[in-house]
């Protein structure tokens, strides 16, 4: 039987890339959306000229009803989930000083609480079944901290405590939970960046380069295919944090 696997905010960038890479090792994938109807559907699209079928299901997992309705659809459908990716998240540039309320808190609910929900949602069943892979995307700034970026790096770093604290709490379960964190990946999500400050970071990188999509992929691969690696952050930067 077919693994089944969830990828949040699978439409586009690194979730995009992993949802299609898992779906072309033969798992089902339920790729998550919220946003962007019209890239989940072009995905899904691209996917069938393969003749590769996927599911998208649009929720706001910062939502528990929506996580909880994305969950049941796929335990409905599928009786089980293998596999949880949480990718789905946001950034954004602002001074300490100048962040809001509304600022911290629609950072920290679309990049921690939902991984939060979608963990708490798909955890039972992989109990149940004695086994899953949960893998959640971090990044650099949960572990050395980004100036103007203080709400979103303290979500990271949350995701990478609760990463090791639910390894340990779920191992004897046969669930391994681990984190992956990029440095500065080429994807939209860093398209505001000027070729002059691009250049820049590549100077601060012992590697001399911006990541790829492909870097974040095959580590999700190996993590998935690994049956020992549990309640590590793999930093996956060129470097960049030495």
């Amino acid at each position: 039987m077919k693994r089944i696997a969830i990828v949040t905010g699978a439409s586009r960038g690194i979730g995009r890339e992993i949802a299609k890479m898992l779906a072309k090792e033969d798992i089902q994938v339920i790729a998550n959306y919220n946003n962007s109807e019209k890239k989940a559907i072009e995905l899904q699209e691209e996917l069938k000229k393969e003749n590769i079928n996927i599911d998208i299901f649009k929720a706001d997992i910062s939502k528990r009803e929506d996580a909880r309705k994305l969950v049941e659809y796929t335990l409905e459908k599928y009786k089980k989930i293998d596999i949880l990716v949480n990718n789905a998240g946001i950034s954004e540039y602002k001074m300490f000083t100048e962040e809001t309320d509304s600022d911290w808190n629609r950072v920290i609910n679309n990049n921690l609480y939902s991984a939060f929900v979608m963990c708490q949602e798909v955890i039972p069943n992989m109990i149940h079944n004695k086994k899953g892979c949960i893998i959640n995307m971090s990044s650099i700034w949960g572990q050395i901290g980004a100036s103007c970026e203080s709400h979103y790096s303290v979500s990271k770093a949350g995701i990478d405590a609760m990463t090791k604290s639910l390894a340990k709490e779920l191992g004897p379960s046969n669930i391994r939970v681990n984190s992956i964190a990029p440095g500065i990946i080429d994807t939209e999500m860093n398209k505001h960046l000027s070729l002059e400050e691009l250049e820049y970071i590549k100077e601060e990188i012992p590697l001399q380069r911006i990541g790829k999509v492909n870097d974040i992929e095959k580590c999700v691969e190996w993590l998935i295919e690994d049956d020992y690696i549990t309640g590590q952050i793999i930093s996956i930067n060129g470097g960049w944090s030495i």
